[in-house]
């Protein structure tokens, strides 16, 4: 069963398998993981699938191995991706600043639960947003993607490896254990329906090839393997040869860099849904589970005459920061519900800047937002305009 490297037609899928089927869609042909509550169904559907797929899964003797090999992989070629929740992802978080840094294309699916630490291994939360910004020190560029549903996470599993391919970094798939864990139907197109990008790699000669040379778009060309070129790539700051470099022109060149690369592109890779946005007074912002939970007090306000829109963020990095700024200019207020005691708010703050007001609603985790709650929060706002 399922023996082809993509599936077509409609399926009763989990949302952990359904991202399984897509990185496997995609071209994924490695997998390095560690099981772990409540991503380990996506480690078991690629074990079984790979091999199929002359592929390979390999189960590490921890997080940290699983990372680093995700990174070796995809340096020969190799499409690849690991799963995790968030103990798992503070663990890698020193190799995720390592892709970033050597700027290896590759996937890391998290399937966020309750913490800090051991928190709750099998309930849910949303509590790690922040963690996939800044979960590694210093400066570097991120994108984030959030499904809402298992479609979701076929499709946005699909649009990841795109991103880690056509901007050359790491990419997170930030999902929950609500969404990993819900059973839904899912459409899977025909073959030559799916867009899939893969590498680019350089038209230069090997003695030519300088791995970290880049054009206007500020991102490097890969070389082929086994086609004979030889070069160096390296954690510490480096020239365009590869090599260390520690001067201030190295830091502008390449530090300075792997930031911009992401702002200069930002709106190519920022993806909103928007519902009744346009003429409203109160805009609720949410992503992944919570933009769903969220509609029927939506609905309920409307019913009582308040103009409220929805705004979910299907990429929550790079943020929409012109989109939120300009609608900061023209309603009463933003509603930010998210199943953590505040993150991705004080991103709508910023944005905002004090043009409007910013209501936050946290929930610690091992739940959902009561329907009051949101309803109550839209009503505030809405009549103290």
């Amino acid at each position: 069963m399922f023996k082809k490297s993509k599936l077509r037609g409609e399926f009763f899928m989990q949302g952990d398998i359904a991202c399984a089927e897509g990185a496997v869609s995609a071209g994924c042909r490695f997998f390095g993981g560690y099981p772990i509550t409540p991503a380990s169904e996506i480690a078991e559907r690629m074990a079984y699938r790979l091999p199929l797929l002359n592929g390979a899964f390999v189960q590490f003797e921890d997080e940290i191995a699983s990372m680093a090999s995700i990174l070796g992989a995809s340096w020969t070629g190799v499409k690849s991706m690991t799963a995790s929740s968030g103990p798992g992802i503070s663990l890698k978080a020193e190799n995720i600043g390592l892709g970033m840094m050597m700027e290896v294309p590759c996937v890391i699916v998290n399937v966020q639960r309750g913490g800090p630490s051991t928190g709750l291994p099998t309930s849910w939360a949303q509590a790690d947003m922040m963690q996939a910004r800044w979960g590694s020190h210093g400066d570097y560029g991120c994108i984030a993607l959030c499904p809402k549903n298992p479609q979701e996470m076929f499709d946005l599993t699909i649009v990841a490896f795109n991103y880690a391919e056509r901007y050359r970094m790491p990419v997170f798939v930030m999902t929950d254990a609500i969404v990993g864990h819900m059973t839904e139907k899912v459409v899977v197109p025909p073959v030559d329906e799916i867009e899939i990008i893969d590498r680019r790699y350089t038209d230069k000669k090997p003695d030519d090839y300088l791995p970290y040379a880049v054009g206007d778009d500020l991102i490097p060309d890969f070389a082929k393997v086994g086609d004979g070129y030889r070069f160096h790539s390296t954690g510490l700051t480096h020239d365009e040869r590869g090599y260390p470099d520690m001067t201030e022109h190295a830091q502008l060149t390449h530090a300075v860099r792997i930031v911009e690369k992401v702002k200069k592109h930002a709106d190519d890779i920022i993806l909103l849904e928007e519902k009744g946005v346009e003429g409203a007074d109160v805009v609720v912002v949410a992503y992944g589970i919570t933009a769903r939970t969220v509609v029927p007090a939506i609905e309920m306000a409307r019913k009582k005459g308040i103009k409220v829109g929805l705004m979910r963020l299907i990429t929550a990095w790079p943020f929409p920061t012109k989109r939120i700024r300009k609608l900061a200019g023209e309603i009463a207020g933003f509603v930010v519900p998210e199943i953590n005691l505040g993150q991705m708010v004080y991103e709508v703050e910023r944005c905002a800047g004090g043009q409007c007001k910013v209501k936050s609603l946290p929930h610690p985790g091992g739940g959902i937002h009561k329907f009051e709650t949101v309803l109550s929060a839209i009503e505030e706002i809405a009549h103290a305009k």
